[in-house]
């Protein structure tokens, strides 16, 4: 199949390159063409449905490559105090990690082109679909719902990092929200309260869309649909702080997709098993990686290192998440191929004074595979019983569900665990860690400090590389700055810069 590359003025300020969909779409040589006349049959509109979903594999979003990382999979635990700087990193995402960002940054324009990249194609797929809806109905609930779906979505990440507060209904500065592909709009920055308006509202249209229609197969979860939706859903209430809705999304959730067993839990970040998996963007060899900023597995580069606070909260012996998010290796040429396991003796190798390092071995590769190609787990059943969780636990006169959540997780995870018994900030504090556990390397940490006003406080860094050390939870940082390139381009935006830069 092959489907024309399109150019057509993408939001805000950027110029949109449509990137090939390898492996599904091949791309031919670019044309220009209006807006209004893109598509002319739902073949072509399930093609450019094809290239949103590619999108999100472009470095800058959940891909890495060159001189920048996944905006919305790795760097939030690179920002954080889940990961720790090497001298191995060449300087990589330095102002990133010491929170030295400002409005000229390059990843931060690279992050928020990539997130418009992807809205723009959306709004590509949703212009003019509905003139097909007397003639296949069905059809165009599938490719609408999943289309909404995924504007709403990327439009939540955006709000992540550049919203100025994630209360419901807050009057603090949220983001532009673009609702058409037109290349002349020049949408101004909504409040917080408008944007999850908008982000709810097309959600939850991509629910009904979606009900009854079956998207994924047993072993494949490439495509949002129905559950996956519910899943964001539950992600965004919490955010919001709106802990009934959260829960209930979560609860729609874990009753349709359980969670892994302990011996297919392994299975999951090898690609072996999409057991508790609810969408995954999908990886090929050629296509990037989620992970190249962490440990490069083929070139044995440690650039980032799991931080000792963390690696110490976790049972080594009994809880199955260790083997399977960290291992020890050598510096210099390996053998065997595969990391080597925490406890297991290690391997000499060519260097005369070997040093073994612990990596992140939750991305390395397929099987055997030492090239950090893996697909995305973007949502998955153990976040939701976390969300669940917190939510219950927010709630007057659900504490107790909150409990028996939080205690069904860790059973799941860790052999021979014992129930506790917690109540109150305690219990709170108990998720919040069960939270930097679990979802490790997956792009929440930074995100869950920032909204739960909590400070990053790092015990653990090199001092030849690190300098900042502490973020309080007042700090202009845990707001990106709009990209200069915006306020430059836009003049809705000129007096709309994120406070304090």
């Amino acid at each position: 199949m092959k489907i024309k590359k399109l150019f057509i003025g993408i939001s805000l300020s950027f110029a949109l390159v449509l990137s090939s969909c390898e492996k599904v779409i091949d791309v031919e040589p670019e044309f220009a063409i209006e807006g209004s006349q893109l598509f002319n049959n739902l073949d072509e509109y399930q093609y450019a449905l094809t290239g949103a979903y590619s999108l999100f594999r472009q470095t800058g979003y959940y891909g890495s490559g060159g001189q920048t990382t996944g905006s919305w999979s790795t760097l939030p635990d690179m920002m954080s105090d889940n990961l720790v700087r090497t001298g191995e990193d060449l300087a990589n995402w330095i102002a990133q990690a010491n929170f030295v960002y400002a409005a000229d940054d390059s990843d931060i324009e690279i992050a928020w082109q990539a997130a418009y990249y992807v809205i723009n194609q959306a709004n590509l797929v949703l212009n003019n679909i509905d003139q097909f809806a007397e003639t296949d109905a069905d059809r165009v609930n599938e490719i609408k719902g999943q289309a909404l779906a995924i504007r709403g979505m990327a439009h939540f990440d955006v709000l992540r990092y550049w919203g100025e507060n994630f209360d419901r209904n807050a009057t603090s500065l949220g983001i532009p929200y673009r609702i058409t592909a037109d290349p002349e709009a020049m949408p101004s920055r909504l409040n917080v309260k408008e944007t999850y308006d908008n982000i709810l509202k097309d959600l939850q249209e991509a629910e009904t869309l979606l009900e009854g229609i079956s998207l994924n197969s047993a072993n494949n979860k490439a495509y949002i649909d129905q559950l996956a939706v519910q899943a964001l859903l539950a992600r965004v209430n919490l955010y919001a702080k709106d802990y009934a809705s959260a829960e209930s999304y979560a609860t729609m959730v874990i009753e349709a997709r359980p969670l892994a067993s302990k011996t297919a839990f392994s299975g999951i970040w090898t690609d072996a098993t999409a057991d508790e998996v609810i969408w995954a963007v999908s990886f090929s060899a050629g296509e990037g990686t989620p992970s190249g900023g962490v440990h490069v597995a083929s070139s044995n580069r440690n650039r980032f290192r799991p931080s000792a606070p963390l690696v110490t909260t976790y049972d080594q012996v009994n809880d199955i998440r260790f083997p399977s998010y960290f291992a020890l290796r050598q510096s210099g040429n390996v053998n065997p191929p595969r990391p080597i396991y925490p406890g297991l003796p290690a391997v000499n190798n060519t260097d005369d004074e070997p040093i073994t390092r612990t990596i992140v071995n939750k991305f390395i590769g397929r099987g055997t595979a030492l090239d950090n190609v893996v697909n995305w787990k973007v949502l998955r059943t153990g976040e939701m019983y976390l969300i669940r969780a917190e939510a219950r636990a927010m709630q007057a006169g659900k504490e107790a569900l909150g409990l028996a959540d939080l205690n069904a997780l860790r059973a799941a995870r860790i052999n021979n665990y014992t129930n506790v018994t917690l109540s109150g900030q305690a219990l709170l504090d108990a998720i919040a860690l069960e939270r930097r556990k679990e979802l490790f390397g997956e792009g929440h940490r930074w995100f869950d400090l920032k909204r739960t006003t909590r400070t990053i406080t790092r015990t653990d860094y090199d001092p030849n590389i690190s300098n900042t050390l502490t973020l309080d939870p007042t700090a202009r940082e845990w707001v990106w700055p709009i990209p200069q390139v915006e306020i430059d381009a836009n003049a809705n935006m000129a007096s709309q810069q994120t406070t304090g830069y």
